[in-house]
């Protein structure tokens, strides 16, 4: 399993939304969703994007912006428009003074606006990533990154755009991995636009000895793995692997191993089911007294702790 499949397969929360937004100018959403990234496609019109920085960029037709929470963002039909409702967490709306108005924006299943005849049709959708391994693929994103639609292969905008408009049963599933489709496409296309911007860990899959390598710890966590044994598993020198990883994921292999058990082990730990033993031997130390003197060394708290405070905040 390569990097991104694994951080973008890892923990998801609850309170996801996704619904087609038909506006008529002048128009401003500053959207408070606090979700971790969001989502946006011009279906019909255009648009402009601002992030909390201030930084604004004009969409077309056709394009998509992925923006990284959970700062807030704002969108509207030009950056000079105030924004006359505040979009929150479960699609609930506000005006600037704190007034509900959430039943003036909704028109009907998975469509919401200010105007059923709108001349602008967005797609907005928040991804629920959560936990320690996803932080990894959150981190090496810009606060906003933006593709047009010549750029997105294949183009499965349409087909979601679709699909939302259909409401049988199991409906909600095929929208979620419709999403998660769309959103992978995008990071994919992105990161492979120019190798040079991605994370480390992305740009070391131009290096096929280390690729291999971190295949094998990402799908194998729990095997003893020494440099040696790394190694041999990919057919180089223990000397060159260490040099060749070392320079292109930025952190020795080991070192790279520990982070990557813990960020595991962290995750893993929210389930309360889960046990400290076996948790342990899932992502590779001996005993849950090995795993938690690992992790309290690295992060500061123990297991438990984390667990505790994960509970809190979800």
């Amino acid at each position: 399993m390569d990097a991104l499949t694994r951080l973008l397969d890892g923990p998801r929360g609850g309170g996801a939304y996704l619904v087609r937004a038909r506006m008529e100018p002048p128009w401003g959403v500053r959207i408070q969703d606090r979700a971790p990234v969001g989502l946006m496609a011009v279906l019909q019109g255009t648009a402009w994007v601002s992030d909390h920085t201030g930084e604004s960029v004009a969409l077309r037709q056709g394009d998509v912006a992925v923006l990284r929470g959970p700062d807030e963002f704002t969108v509207g039909d030009d950056p000079s428009t105030r924004p006359q409702v505040i979009l929150h967490p479960g699609l609930r709306c506000t005006s600037h003074d704190g007034e509900e108005i959430t039943d003036r924006f909704t028109l009907g299943p998975r469509l919401w606006g200010n105007s059923a005849g709108g001349s602008t049709t967005l797609l907005l959708g928040c991804q629920q990533l959560r936990g320690e391994v996803s932080k990894r693929l959150l981190a090496a994103l810009p606060t906003m990154l933006t593709l047009p639609e010549a750029e997105l292969d294949p183009p499965l905008i349409p087909l979601l755009a679709d699909e939302m408009t259909k409401d049988g049963p199991g409906q909600g599933a095929v929208l979620d991995r419709l999403f998660d489709l769309v959103f992978a496409a995008v990071l994919r296309t992105w990161f492979s636009r120019d190798v040079a911007q991605g994370p480390a860990w992305y740009r070391a899959y131009g290096d096929p000895v280390v690729a291999r390598a971190l295949r094998l710890l990402h799908d194998e966590p729990a095997r003893p793995w020494t440099v040696a044994r790394l190694a041999a598993c990919v057919g180089v020198s223990r000397a060159a692997l260490a040099k060749r990883f070392t320079e292109t994921v930025g952190e020795a292999p080991m070192a790279y191993l520990t982070g990557w058990r813990l960020a595991l082990a962290a995750d893993r730990v929210r389930d309360r089911d889960a046990t400290l033993e076996a948790v342990a031997r899932e992502v590779g130390y001996g005993s849950g007294f090995a795993l938690s003197a690992a992790f309290k060394r690295e992060r500061g708290i123990s297991p438990r702790e984390h667990r505790a405070r994960m509970t809190r905040t979800t």
